[in-house]
């Protein structure tokens, strides 16, 4: 089965994922999953050795630096660049990790409503908010609907990009499905994060989101091999399509849909299906 075969720790030293399984803290796979994630386009080979980059300029101790550095020790971030994404970029999310992990243990906080909405800068920050507490009992009631994970990373990026004076710039790196993006790179950080696997790939170190919720991470071969399948039928790529692809793995596994992810992905780039 495709599944097993590519659902491997073989398979994985070439995928970003090998990235945060040099770690063993939670917050520490937590960061660089998340960077490992955000920064995957292109070449493999080159993000992970981005990663490895950024790794040594936060002294090996991605956790430590975020919420022990002084100012002085963010000149050692500056010059970072991977495609479009520079140390601009770089330094709203270590500020955002900073915020966030002096309120929080765990960066799944980040992805739950009802525990950070209440952060919102709501008078300086342009996008659209919740106003009222009857909006807030709206979005609540949202979360128990059947695509939980559409509700969760539009309020992420809210989140996300609620600190004053965020770099506009930056907006671009964190997609959600408003926006009518596949958000490949989420729903593959999420995917580690909350897929429990024993295979020693996914972490499965979240509990407040199941792997039932999750939606599979659509990219281009994703996409190819799926649609080759018949699993596609949409013809745009969009978010709809990552949740046409997912309600079609939920018919194979109602527990665990994205579990066919890495063999999506491996007969794409490793079998050229």
């Amino acid at each position: 089965m495709k599944a097993d075969q590519y659902n491997q720790p073989s398979f994985i030293e070439n995928d970003p994922i090998v990235i945060p399984h040099q770690f063993s803290s939670k917050q520490d796979i937590e960061i660089m999953g998340f960077f490992a994630a955000i920064l995957a386009w292109g070449q493999r080979k080159t993000i992970i050795n981005k990663c490895k980059e950024l790794i040594e300029r936060m002294s090996g101790a991605p956790y430590a630096f975020i919420t022990g550095h002084q100012d002085e020790d963010l000149k050692s971030l500056l010059g970072f660049k991977h495609r479009t994404f520079n140390d601009t970029d770089l330094l709203y999310f270590v500020s955002f990790f900073k915020q966030h992990y002096a309120r929080f243990d765990s960066l799944e906080d980040a992805f739950l409503p009802s525990r950070t909405s209440r952060f919102f800068e709501f008078s300086k920050h342009p996008i659209e908010y919740m106003e009222d507490q009857q909006a807030v009992r709206a979005m609540m009631a949202l979360i128990r609907t059947e695509h939980r994970v559409e509700v969760i990373l539009n309020h992420f990026r809210k989140y996300f990009f609620s600190l004053p004076d965020f770099p506009g710039r930056t907006m671009k790196h964190v997609s959600s499905p408003s926006q009518k993006s596949t958000c490949k790179r989420l729903n593959m950080f999420l995917r580690w994060m909350v897929r429990k696997d024993d295979k020693g790939v996914d972490f499965g170190i979240w509990d407040r989101i199941s792997p039932s919720q999750l939606i599979c991470p659509c990219d281009l071969h994703v996409d190819r091999v799926a649609r080759k399948l018949g699993l596609i039928s949409r013809k745009q790529t969009d978010w709809q399509t990552a949740v046409e692809l997912t309600e079609r793995l939920l018919e194979f596994d109602p527990v665990d849909p994205v579990r066919y992810d890495f063999a999506l992905f491996g007969l794409g780039i490793e079998e050229k299906f």
